[in-house]
């Protein structure tokens, strides 16, 4: 097989830096568009300081990366960001902020890239979305709509780019990342793990899997789908077993 490129953003760490990993030690050339660089020890590929909220500026990269490289093969618009608080607190400059990282970027990366790809008559688009495009999750209002909308991104460029072009996302569940970590307390934890059908959180190993799969020859016929890694939370039906939170 010959060595591909990959270009994947928010690759520095987490789920990024897991998929970065996998493809890298099957001889794949990964380019990470990051705004943070990786720690020596993490460093999987070429890094490039990157802004995915930066439209012309992705076009730019993505230019340069074909250019170096001869071809634009794989990319998976992974950056993304998260903020736990109610609906009613959430402040208008917050949501924008995180709407155009998780909707806006995913649309410049792969824009990007499809002109590449379109040309080479030749690519796969891959995109982190989340159980949160197909269920509710109190607290998270603007994150689980910007995952819906990747969803659907993904459904519409499978047609609009076929035959030659496939899209696809990853929805995790429960995934133990940084930023994961940083919005949960031990107890917060355990009480998610309890309802979790295989008792725990992903590991970002297994969602740098899911990636691979769908980038490889073996996913040729599929295009325009989700793979849901939730360890059976929806269907569990766990996804909505939450509490009102004003009573």
């Amino acid at each position: 097989m010959k060595q591909r490129t990959v270009v994947i953003s928010g690759a520095s760490s987490g789920i990024g830096l897991a998929t970065a990993r996998r493809f890298a030690a099957a001889g794949d050339r990964v380019v990470n568009l990051d705004l943070s660089k990786p720690q020596d020890c993490d460093a999987v590929g070429e890094w490039i300081h990157a802004d995915v909220t930066d439209w012309s500026g992705m076009h730019s990269v993505l230019d340069s990366v074909h250019a170096e490289h001869g071809s634009i093969d794989v990319v998976v618009a992974n950056a993304g960001i998260s903020l736990r608080r109610t609906f009613v607190e959430m402040t208008e400059k917050d949501v924008r902020s995180l709407l155009d990282i998780n909707v806006l970027g995913v649309m410049a990366l792969w824009q990007a890239a499809a002109k590449h790809m379109i040309a080479a008559r030749s690519g796969v688009l891959l995109a982190t979305a989340s159980t949160n495009a197909s269920a509710g999750y109190p607290y998270y209002a603007d994150y689980n709509a910007s995952k819906a909308a990747v969803l659907a991104l993904t459904r519409t460029l499978a047609l609009e780019l076929a035959p030659h072009i496939r899209t696809a996302c990853v929805s995790p569940g429960y995934v133990m990342t940084p930023m994961q970590r940083a919005e949960y307390t031990d107890a917060m934890f355990a009480e998610v793990n309890a309802k979790i059908p295989a008792g725990r959180h992903a590991d970002p190993a297994e969602i740098a899997d899911a990636f691979f799969y769908l980038a490889s020859d073996s996913a040729r016929f599929l295009t325009g789908q989700q793979m849901v890694l939730d360890g059976g939370e929806l269907a569990g039906g766990t996804a909505s077993a939450h509490g009102t939170v004003f009573g």
